[in-house]
């Protein structure tokens, strides 16, 4: 009548950050576009020192690069979850996939404009000069 629960082992906090950062590893190493977004954020970094951006600044860059970078694996991974549930096409799971990556686009793009705000005047200060 009662079934017995049998609970599965949880990973202790050190495994489970490992599992976390394996994730991350494997994604920039096979996903395309996470590795570009890693690149990107790079270069935002050493242009950040370059023109000595302020501490606010700093903060809204950090921000986005944790919103893109989130949501890119985001994406793979509800990608990956389609793609074993439903291997063969369907327009649903097209839709859910180019909603997925539609996601990860309007961030990015939100993060090129802020990134133009911050460093276009510092850039066009440098040509004029």
């Amino acid at each position: 009548m009662f079934k017995k629960k049998f609970k599965k082992s949880k990973p202790s906090l050190l495994k489970s950050f490992y599992y976390a950062f394996q994730g991350i590893k494997v994604n920039i190493l096979t996903e395309r576009n996470l590795a570009i977004h890693f690149l990107v954020m790079l270069l935002v970094i050493v242009c950040g020192f370059v023109f000595k951006i302020s501490v606010t600044e700093w903060l809204i860059c950090i921000l986005l690069f944790g919103f893109v970078i989130t949501l890119e694996l985001m994406n793979t991974a509800i990608e990956t979850a389609i793609d074993i549930c439903m291997p063969e096409i369907n327009p649903k799971a097209k839709l859910a996939k180019d909603t997925s990556a539609g996601a990860v686009l309007v961030v990015a793009i939100v993060a090129v404009v802020i990134g133009i705000i911050i460093f276009g005047p510092k850039i066009l200060d440098l040509i004029i000069k």
